[in-house]
């Protein structure tokens, strides 16, 4: 294993790793978090409801509550829509049997580059090179690009010390803001070779099979399939109740909801990990932005609105369930944020973005993306808000809660809940994971912990829009004797 250094100098890969993006399509760059015409509606949005809530309390109140109810009103149609994908056994999507995988020619098989973005992954990296070593694809047709950071020492004296085989080539990220999986992407995506090219997380086990079966499937796809996501699980989740409650919810977004999104015509964001891709459409979209820290949920919405398709390839990945809860939170916010910052960039031009996407994948994305994100942010308000009134009947809620703002608004938190909650057991009882049914049992607890990731999402998008907290791995692990 020889290190591939960064280039002396001025290094043009890391300018373009970080400002590609920005400098190709600005408009689609999270480099800046409002634009001016951003920036001064929202201001406008709130001069305006401050200046309601001196003048006119009660009306400006109302108003408030009228435009919650509605962006909950959407939410359950759109549920309810996806409601029968709910009930129906989980697929994954795509099918792809192993006599299939494996009777490629190995001569027809293209080329594949497997990125691996390692920042302070020194406790992970045996079992991460175990499980890449685990992957069935002639090694002659495959590289390993580890993306570590240049100061990042304990990690790379890991890997050292492992001795990974010949087909993995360490790629040395130059220091340069912002420090984010995106710009590290972008850069091993300037070394890469393959033809087809995906990206693991330091923790993640995929099938051995993965690569054949997403070869497979790009070959017999149609040409207008750019992408394809695989689904993803936790190895740990027995570990505890946070555990148990992670893998519920991927067993409900990768089983159920996420193939529903994928078959209607919506963007699909991506699951940052075990997504695969071809490198010249990858190039030619614009790669990842450095800037935007869910950067998989972008690019999905960046490949479906230049008319390209993504696929859910059932093929299962197992990760870490995070195990920790204020290392969960920290993971929450960024995802929370990244989600923000994403439908902040692709609104920027409403109507450009309607024409691209047609009114479905338009309404789809807003909910999607953006009203849940919004949701997740005044959940608890709303639950405060609604046991208040059913405690102590203020005036004040009722006046702002009249009879067609309230029984909208009742009904979308009684059906909406319940759909949510039912989801959880349907995911138990069609995965036949019964130790999973205490967590779908105390799932609204849950809920609550994903709002303490909006609220602390939504004060750092404000403070430190770029900066990308670390998920600690390894937590799994036993914890070893201290000498």
């Amino acid at each position: 294993m020889i290190p591939v250094p960064p280039l002396p100098g001025d290094d043009p890969a890391l300018d373009q790793s970080i400002h590609g993006l920005h400098d190709t399509h600005p408009e689609l760059s999270a480099s800046r978090v409002l634009t001016l015409p951003q920036a001064f509606g929202l201001g406008t949005l709130l001069l305006a409801l401050g200046t309601g809530l001196v003048l006119d309390p009660v009306a400006a109140g109302l108003c408030l509550s009228a435009l919650v109810t509605l962006l909950y009103v959407c939410l359950l149609l759109r549920n309810l829509r996806l409601f029968p994908d709910l009930l129906s056994p989980a697929t994954g999507g795509r099918r792809v049997s192993d006599a299939e995988a494996l009777a490629i020619p190995v001569e027809v098989l293209p080329s594949y580059t497997v990125m691996v973005a390692a920042y302070r992954e020194a406790a992970v990296i045996p079992r991460m090179l175990a499980a890449l070593d685990g992957l069935d694809y002639p090694r002659d047709r495959l590289e390993v690009l580890l993306l570590l950071e240049q100061d990042d020492q304990a990690t790379r004296a890991a890997v050292q010390s492992a001795g990974p085989a010949a087909y993995v080539r360490v790629v040395l990220v130059p220091p340069g803001g912002p420090r984010t999986k995106p710009k590290a992407l972008n850069y091993g995506l300037t070394r890469a070779r393959g033809e087809l090219v995906t990206v693991y997380d330091a923790e993640d086990r995929p099938e051995p099979l993965q690569l054949r079966r997403a070869a497979f499937t790009f070959a017999r796809s149609d040409p207008r399939v750019g992408c394809l996501q695989c689904t993803l699980g936790y190895h740990n989740p027995r570990q505890n109740l946070l555990t148990r409650w992670f893998a519920l919810e991927y067993l409900t977004w990768f089983g159920h909801t996420l193939p529903a999104v994928a078959k209607g015509r919506t963007p699909v964001p991506l699951g940052g990990t075990s997504m695969h891709i071809r490198r010249r459409l990858l190039e030619q979209v614009g790669a990842w932005d450095a800037h935007n820290v869910t950067e998989d949920a972008d690019l999905g919405v960046r490949l479906y609105r230049l008319g390209y398709r993504t696929e859910v390839l059932q093929s299962e990945t197992l990760e870490e369930a995070n195990s920790d809860p204020v290392n969960w939170v920290k993971q929450r916010s960024r995802w929370v944020k990244g989600y923000a910052q994403t439908w902040l960039v692709h609104t920027r031009h409403p109507w450009r973005l309607w024409r691209q996407l047609g009114t479905r994948g338009f309404v789809g994305f807003n909910l999607l993306v953006g009203g849940t994100t919004l949701a997740s942010l005044l959940n608890p308000f709303m639950w405060i808000l609604t046991l208040t009134w059913f405690t102590f009947q203020p005036p004040i809620v009722q006046a702002i809660f009249p009879g067609w703002v309230f029984y909208p608004a009742l009904f979308s938190l009684l059906c909406g809940n319940f759909i949510g909650w039912y989801g959880g057991f349907v995911a138990v009882r069609g995965s036949g994971r019964p130790e999973l049914l205490r967590a779908a049992v105390l799932m609204p607890v849950y809920w609550l912990l994903m709002s303490v990731g909006a609220i602390r999402a939504f004060v750092q998008i404000t403070v430190s829009p770029f900066h990308w907290e670390k998920t600690v791995h390894g937590l799994d692990l036993p914890v070893q004797p201290t000498a």
